[in-house]
């Protein structure tokens, strides 16, 4: 009896042992410029189920943030020769060195930043990116880095003189934002939507718009850059940009608004807007 009380103690013992180390997570480790990131693993339980991490929040505890934009959208964002650069990735750098970790961009469709960022692919996104409540049921804004409006561009000559003047017209604008957006609020208005700011531009230019809803500071670029156009005095709407991330990543959130305070309180922010913005 006393042996086969031991036996039965031991193999209690053993089998307590084995569930504790089949329970310990797995995690993999790599290295990004230098640094040491932990990536997301998988974690096998005593039944043997696998569950998976969430990758966007594990990647910004590393050492690279990524950043997807729409770099159609000068001078917030644009391809200078191989590198994607203007306002937007000058202050994510900006930040991303205050956080002391590594950027990386990604361009794509200005319609599936959002989508990207839910789905843990990029940690966030900044690309003229104006902060609105539709937009906040989807993902958390930083605290805004730049004040913004929408403007009208119309031929020289236009009969077009102000918003209200809109009813009916033809509008081109960029797909997905927020010209498009409010757009669709223009009495029997026809809009004509673009995958590039630019090509709603050379749209007005050949005759096949009326007029072109998008932001003040690329609208400023595309009157210097084609004659014969001009941008109404009068705003079509008055806005904020900030950056977009996964709801519930409360502290890269809040990394990255201490950051932009710093960048603000520095002036070094005023001076990234003013690298970019001589267009007048």
């Amino acid at each position: 009896m006393k042996k086969n009380k031991i036996a039965i103690a031991v193999a209690l013992c053993m089998a307590a042992v084995l569930t504790a180390c089949g329970g310990a997570p797995k995690t993999e480790t790599t290295k990004a410029a230098g640094a040491e990131t932990t990536k997301a693993g998988t974690e096998t339980t005593a039944a043997g189920a696998e569950t998976t991490k969430a990758g966007a929040e594990s990647s910004a505890a590393g050492g690279k943030l990524v950043m997807v934009t729409n770099a159609e959208f000068p001078p917030y964002e644009y391809h200078e020769n191989n590198d994607i650069v203007g306002i937007d990735a000058d202050i994510a750098k900006a930040i991303a060195d205050k956080m002391g970790m590594e950027l990386e961009i990604q361009d794509m469709a200005f319609d599936s930043l959002i989508p990207a960022v839910q789905s843990g692919k990029a940690d966030f996104t900044a690309a003229g990116m104006t902060v609105n409540e539709d937009r906040k049921k989807n993902v958390d804004f930083t605290d805004t880095y730049a004040q913004a409006a929408q403007v009208i561009i119309v031929k020289e000559g236009s009969e077009i003189k102000a918003p209200a003047d809109l009813d009916g017209k033809k509008i081109g604008v960029q797909t997905g934002t927020t010209g498009d957006i409010y757009a669709g609020d223009i009495k029997d208005a026809n809009i004509q939507r673009f995958n590039k700011g630019m090509e709603a531009v050379m749209a007005l230019t050949q005759g096949k718009v009326d007029a072109v809803v998008i932001d003040r500071e690329p609208a400023k670029v595309f009157v210097k850059e084609n004659t014969g156009l001009k941008i109404l005095d009068e705003a079509f709407t008055e806005e904020e940009y900030a950056i977009a991330l996964k709801k519930g990543n409360t502290e890269l959130l809040n990394k990255m608004n201490a950051a932009i305070k710093e960048l603000k309180d520095s002036g070094e922010l005023q001076k990234i807007v003013d690298k970019y913005i001589t267009a007048k």
